[in-house]
């Protein structure tokens, strides 16, 4: 296996000067012909700096640990979280994704303790307390930062407020003279997480009787809830996201139902196929910062760390009416 003490050797410099190379030190000048041929030699030697030697000279690990998610996020939310991992990776952090599923709030806090890493965003899909929190510092990470609907004594919050998305889409429906709305629930699991504040924030808009619609993401699933839709005296439907409106207005079409004259529908995520559809879809469209900014957000946190933890307020939404309202 080859050392810096080869890539030294064959770069002709000291091995201090490979360390500060190989390790983006910004502390220490040096020329850019320099980093060149130290780069070119560690390449041509199959020569990588060791994690865990690179941790006990920096005093903590550059690992920054993000739960899988344990239900798909959808193209709105993947986005945001590929740019934040290209975001850190840039900043020279190194994201490593932990399978959590079926862990509890113990288990995981344990779990992700032993890679030591030195901040972990959590997703929200595992419920974190002031206990894991501690754990999680008490191994070296330096930030906890929760991304969710609401914070956790001892760490940063992230918050994505979904009750907004739910208002915004039956205040919308209001507007155009529709009072009975039904407002699908996924029967997908996990996903209660965004759909029990989008419905709740629903039934906060005066002037709207709010119906749960439960309802899978299956064809077979949105095809009988349009089938029964008669007997449910509604007419307006907000389907939760894009996806699961584009679903059930096929199915509600398919039943000989039309849209809107029949029944609204409002989805939210703002898709490109959205606008593609005819009717062409009314949506939410939600605003989300850029990875760069919370990445931005991460390591300032992690090169300061301190006992007073910050609330970001990372969402806002706002309706966009098309034909199908």
């Amino acid at each position: 296996m080859p050392t810096s003490a080869d890539v030294a050797r064959l770069a002709g410099v000291s091995r201090a000067t490979v360390s500060y190379v190989l390790n983006n030190a910004e502390a220490v000048r040096i020329s850019e012909p320099t980093r060149r041929k130290v780069r070119a030699a560690a390449e041509e030697l199959g020569y990588v700096p060791h994690a865990a030697a690179r941790s006990l000279r920096a005093g903590h690990t550059r690992i920054v640990l993000m739960p899988t998610s344990h239900v798909p996020a959808g193209p709105l939310y993947s986005t945001f979280l590929n740019e934040l991992q290209w975001a850190l990776r840039r900043l020279d952090y190194t994201v490593v994704q932990y399978g959590s599923l079926g862990l509890s709030g113990d288990e995981a806090a344990r779990a992700w303790a032993e890679l030591r890493p030195v901040a972990v965003i959590s997703l929200g899909e595992i419920t974190l307390g002031p206990r894991n929190v501690a754990t999680l510092k008490r191994a070296g990470a330096r930030a906890v930062i929760t991304l969710g609907p609401g914070g956790v004594p001892g760490a940063h919050a992230l918050v994505m407020d979904q009750r907004e998305v739910g208002a915004r889409a039956a205040a919308h429906l209001v507007a155009r003279g529709r009072r009975r709305v039904g407002v699908v629930v996924p029967d997908e699991p996990g996903l209660e997480l965004f759909s029990g504040p989008r419905l709740e924030g629903a039934r906060s808009v005066e002037g709207a009787h709010v119906e749960a619609l439960p309802m899978a993401y299956t064809e077979e699933s949105a095809a009988a809830l349009a089938a029964r839709w008669g007997s449910l005296g509604l007419d307006a439907v907000f389907a939760y996201n894009d996806e699961y409106a584009m679903l059930l207005m096929r199915a509600l079409q398919d039943a000989g139902l039309r849209v809107p004259q029949d029944v609204a529908v409002m989805g939210a995520d703002d898709l490109l196929i959205g606008r593609l559809l005819r009717p062409r879809l009314s949506t939410v469209q939600i605003e989300l910062p850029t990875g760069d900014h919370l990445a931005s957000l991460v390591d300032r946190v992690v090169r300061e760390p301190s006992e007073h933890t910050e609330r970001h307020d990372l969402m806002a939404a706002v309706a966009i009416h098309r034909e199908s309202t």
